[in-house]
């Protein structure tokens, strides 16, 4: 259920967990018991992982204008392993 913020005619806010359908129904404050104004918010994005949060700024950045790619990806410069196995001399070369 979504979290919606409110803030009573004395300054007090406070925050309602509340099915989305009493989204607009009047909440009285906790403390003095009057009808609060609903407190309209930014979208709490910063709130994310971290690690989450720094893939979809990656994945908008790279949207206009994506990465130069400067060699073949998955490629090692580690030499191919030789082998000694006499079996391995009679197969087939590429």
């Amino acid at each position: 259920m979504p979290t919606y913020a409110y803030r009573c005619p004395s300054g007090d806010d406070f925050e309602l967990v509340r099915p989305m359908a009493e989204a607009a129904d009047p909440a009285s404050c906790p403390d003095c018991g009057e009808v609060a104004r609903r407190v309209f918010g930014g979208p709490a994005l910063r709130r994310l992982d971290p690690s989450l949060r720094r893939a979809l700024d990656a994945g908008e950045q790279s949207a206009d204008s994506p990465p130069v790619v400067t060699s073949v990806p998955g490629r090692s410069r580690r030499a191919t392993p030789v082998t000694r196995d006499p079996r391995h001399a009679r197969l087939p070369r590429p």
